[in-house]
């Protein structure tokens, strides 16, 4: 199977810490991502281990292990939400919970406001809790206005271990940038 074709579709299931991630691939570009697929589900991913030699998804694998290792910011893989059915609306949120830094975290109501729609909330949430690319699109930073995790499409578990990864993670990968400046 060959790496370079972008009309290939490929999809592999990946380990890590959350769960297995049934990933899809068109070409390099993820086009979903589902965090522990279930039942039938599960099947229609080839696993990691038997899927053979692939420099790509080999690179697309270490990415997603530094990134729960806390040794990357971000996953860094190239995602495409164009063959997904979204409105206007919940394509802009989806690039305002992009913009949401490695460690921040923003509010459901926050993200309503600056996608243009202040009253939206609840629509946040209904939008987040069906993102079809999890970790790339970092639906996991967006929060409840009194201070709970919130839902989320992998569950509330894997997001606050996610959030406490991220705050871990960040004064330290902060220390290595300041001390690469110097």
């Amino acid at each position: 199977m060959s790496d370079s074709s972008a009309d290939t579709v490929i999809q592999v299931l990946i380990p890590s810490p959350i769960g297995s991630l049934g990933v899809s691939f068109k070409g390099q570009v993820v086009t979903h991502l589902e965090i522990a697929p279930r039942g039938g589900r599960h099947q229609l991913f080839t696993p990691f281990s038997e899927f053979g030699r692939s420099g790509f998804v080999e690179d697309s694998v270490g990415a997603l292990s530094e990134y729960f290792a806390g040794a990357r910011r971000e996953v860094g893989l190239k995602f495409s939400l164009d063959e997904q059915p979204l409105d206007s609306f919940a394509r802009r949120v989806y690039r305002e919970v992009c913009k949401i830094r490695y460690g921040d975290k923003k509010t459901y109501q926050q993200i309503a406001r600056r996608a243009g729609r202040d009253d939206a909330y609840r629509l946040v949430l209904s939008i987040l809790v069906q993102n079809p690319i999890p970790l790339l699109v970092p639906c996991h930073r967006v929060v409840t206005n009194k201070g709970g995790v919130g839902s989320y499409v992998g569950g509330g578990q894997r997001k606050d271990w996610l959030l406490k990864m991220e705050r871990a993670a960040a004064p330290s990968l902060a220390l290595t940038r300041d001390a690469d400046l110097s």
